[in-house]
C-alpha cells in the first residue's frame, strides 16, 4: 500500500502555506512530520481529510496494485483538540461510532476490550467525556481507528501535554499498528519524533522533504535540522 501526494498547493488570503507538497508514503513505516509551529502541517492533514479543500494537487492510494483518489473513509485522523461529543461517556460514544459504521468494519474485539487495550479503568468508561483528561479524549480519538482500521492514520500533535505513562502506552500501539497501515506522525518536538518514527519528514518551505539515514545518525543531526527549519522562518 502507497500514499501519493502530488503538488499540493493551498493558500490562505494571499499566503501560500504549502506549496506544491510532493511526497511517497509506504505502509509498514511510522513517518514523522516535522516543522515550526505554524508551518502547515495541521494544514496538510487537513487537506488529506478534507477538512479543507486543497488549491490543486492530488492525493492517491494505491493498494493491491490498484490506484484511485484518496477517499475519506481511507482516513484516521487524530486532531491535537478533541472533537468528541463531550454530553456522551466514553462507553456511549464508542457504542454509537460502532452503530453508525457498522455496514464498514469487522469488530475483532468488544467495546470493553478496546478500553482494556487502551487502558482505560472501567470507572471511566462511564463518565462523561467532558470530564475527561487530554490524554483519555486523546485514548477515545485513538479508539476510533482501531476500531475502523482505516489504511492511512494522521495524528496531530497527539502526544503533546501527556503523561509519561499514557505516552509510552500509544508509542507502543502505535508501534504494533503500523505493520498495516500509513502512520503520519505530526510534531514540532524532534526527540519525539526520532524515537517513534521509522522515517522523518520536514515541511519546509511549503515543501516535504525526507530526511536522509545518514543525516539522522550522525551527531550534529539537530544542529543541522534547527538550521534547516530556521532557514524556512528568515524567508517567511
Amino acid at each position: 500500500m502507497d500514499l501519493y501526494l502530488n503538488d499540493i498547493r493551498k493558500s490562505f488570503d494571499q499566503k501560500d502555506v504549502l506549496k506544491g507538497s510532493t511526497f511517497h508514503f509506504e505502509k509498514g513505516k511510522i513517518y514523522g512530520l516535522l516543522g515550526r509551529n505554524g508551518s502547515g502541517k495541521t494544514t496538510l492533514f487537513n487537506c488529506l481529510s478534507g477538512e479543507i479543500k486543497m488549491n490543486s494537487g492530488t492525493v492517491l492510494l494505491k493498494i493491491d496494485g490498484n490506484e484511485r483518489p484518496l477517499e475519506t473513509d481511507d482516513i484516521g485522523y487524530v486532531f491535537s483538540t478533541s472533537i468528541l461529543p463531550e454530553f456522551l461517556t466514553g462507553f456511549e460514544f464508542i457504542k454509537f461510532y460502532i452503530d453508525i459504521n457498522k455496514s464498514k468494519i469487522q469488530l475483532d474485539r468488544t467495546i470493553n476490550e478496546f478500553f482494556d487495550l487502551l487502558k482505560i479503568d472501567e470507572g471511566d468508561r462511564h463518565r462523561l467525556i467532558r470530564d475527561y483528561s487530554h490524554g483519555m479524549k486523546n485514548k477515545v480519538q485513538m479508539m476510533m481507528f482501531l476500531i475502523a482500521k482505516p489504511p492511512v492514520i494522521l495524528l496531530d500533535e497527539p502526544l503533546t501535554s501527556l503523561d509519561v505513562v499514557v505516552a509510552l502506552e500509544i508509542k507502543k500501539i502505535l508501534r504494533e499498528f503500523r505493520k498495516d497501515h500509513i502512520i503520519i506522525f505530526s510534531t514540532h518536538i524532534l526527540q519525539l519524533a526520532t524515537d517513534l518514527c521509522d522515517e522523518i519528514v520536514a515541511l519546509n518551505e511549503g515543501e516535504l522533504e525526507l530526511l536522509d539515514h545518514e543525516m539522522l545518525q550522525s551527531s550534529d543531526f539537530e544542529e543541522k535540522l534547527v538550521k534547516l527549519l530556521s532557514e524556512e522562518g528568515s524567508h517567511a
